[in-house]
């Protein structure tokens, strides 16, 4: 494609991308589309000849788009947002003309320097303290997987790297009942097991009960276990619950347990003063990540990793063949020793865009605006004598559910489960559901970039609407 024609495409392209953005809430935010529906518009082999641009551009609408659920949308209150912005947008534009791959300090100077400084900013930014580094990871789980194979590193001596895991066989992880499934899946990858993860039970408001937590630490001590790792959720995925930092930190500390926090979707909230009581107990911290893809209006991918010592993470992760080695060596951080992968991407020219275009006070307005729609959500449904909330509300999450009179656990169960999927069939709102003690539970996250308090009070009054005319047989 030649430079002339390359911006004409492109212009017509930033054209379509605005005008999505403008109208994206004329859209059924969950796809409409049955399984194999685009597969079946897609041709079988792919063309032996050149096709025009328009015609990809035609096609984008007319096959692709049917098949896209709208994270963007205002009305999109499912799981955590993936949310994006105009800024992350202009800068994710840059990055894949660059095309830079970012492994060490030598294939892009700036790239590595500009995400140490990021990374600096929003330590500052959230509270942690100054002797933290951070690096910019692609998501929460691949953090959590690699704070678990430091952790397994540390309690080892770092022999597991050389001489396998099959030498320790009695490495435990422990983290909560509500705990994301990463955890779970680190496991797993890392080689310490399933088995070999302790699920420790909730308290009442969801949070890790830190009296079991050391019952179960002790109890496996005496047993001939060795507990390496304990992985705290700051806003559990459920119900974005905060564990006790503090009492969980001490009990780490006592033990030689490396202390990880997840705090994919809440750690944002830390931006925010008045919130930063939930890293009461940071000192006990060794490691903590939060994803500024998710609040932090930074559009996929971007996690945030934080590290107390740097030099177990890297020491876990360097390998250095023949091929990689340069004379900046040790004076730059090379940040392909800080993670899993050898490729990386520009992402940290997006957190400055962002960083730069709201500045952190317009980031602390949107988060403050969303966790103040969420507490008024929370307030419409206590008033209504039909529904209650399941959970109490920490941030930006509301679990609760739609209880009429005279049903049963059972049938109040497939009454909402019922509920949930008709008002996802109907295009206009999306939400997503949990579990809590046995009780189906809706769950609007009102966390999405654009979203207003009329959006949340258009989709209640639909919810409410939409219950009241639902029902299931016994």
């Amino acid at each position: 494609m030649k430079p002339d024609n390359f911006r004409k495409y492109a212009a017509e392209v930033v054209e379509w991308m605005a005008s999505y953005m403008e109208h994206v809430e004329e859209f059924p935010v969950k796809s409409q589309v049955a399984p194999g529906d685009i597969l079946s518009k897609i041709p079988d082999r792919p063309p032996l000849k050149s096709e025009p641009f328009e015609q990809m551009m035609k096609d984008l609408d007319s096959v692709i788009m049917p098949g896209i659920t709208h994270w963007q949308s205002p009305n999109f209150y499912a799981y955590f947002p993936a949310n994006a912005s105009p800024p992350s947008i202009l800068a994710e534009m840059i990055i894949a003309t660059l095309g830079a791959q970012c492994m060490i300090w030598e294939t892009s100077p700036a790239a590595a320097e500009l995400e140490e400084k990021m990374m600096v900013w929003i330590r500052d930014m959230i509270g942690l303290p100054p002797e933290f580094e951070g690096v910019i990871q692609d998501s929460a789980s691949n953090s959590t997987l690699a704070a678990i194979l430091t952790a397994r590193e540390k309690a080892t001596a770092f022999e597991t790297n050389e001489n396998g895991i099959s030498s320790y066989p009695t490495l435990r992880v422990y983290c909560s009942g509500q705990a994301h499934s990463s955890v779970e899946k680190a496991v797993k990858i890392c080689g310490i097991g399933r088995k070999n993860l302790v699920k420790i039970p909730v308290r009442d408001d969801y949070s890790i009960d830190p009296v079991e937590l050391e019952k179960a630490i002790e109890n496996d001590i005496q047993q001939g276990f060795k507990p390496i790792c304990v992985v705290a959720a700051l806003g559990t995925t459920g119900t974005t619950a905060v564990d006790p930092i503090r009492r969980i930190g001490e009990i780490c500390s006592k033990h030689n347990i490396h202390f990880h926090v997840d705090a994919a979707m809440s750690g944002a909230a830390l931006l925010l003063p008045e919130f930063r009581w939930m890293i009461d107990g940071k000192e006990y911290i060794d490691s903590l990540v939060f994803n500024a893809h998710k609040w932090m209006f930074t559009n996929f991918d971007c996690s945030a990793y934080f590290v107390r010592d740097a030099a177990s993470l890297i020491k876990t992760f360097e390998i250095l063949p023949e091929y990689l080695k340069t004379r900046t060596r040790g004076q730059v951080n090379d940040y392909r020793d800080w993670g899993v992968p050898l490729g990386r991407r520009f992402r940290a020219l997006k957190l400055w865009s962002v960083i730069r275009y709201y500045g952190v006070e317009g980031l602390q307005e949107k988060i403050r605006e969303h966790i103040n729609i969420a507490k008024q959500l929370a307030g419409m449904i206590s008033n209504e004598p039909d529904f209650e909330l399941l959970a109490p509300v920490t941030v930006s999450v509301v679990c609760f559910r739609y209880r009429p009179a005279k049903h049963d656990e059972a049938t109040l169960n497939r009454l909402n489960e019922k509920l949930n999927h008709t008002l996802n069939d109907s295009g206009k709102i999306y939400l997503t559901h949990t579990t809590l003690d046995g009780r189906y539970s809706l769950r609007m996250a009102t966390a999405q970039t654009n979203v207003t308090l009329n959006h949340v009070q258009k989709a209640w009054a639909l919810i409410k609407q939409t219950a009241r005319n639902t029902s299931v047989e016994r």
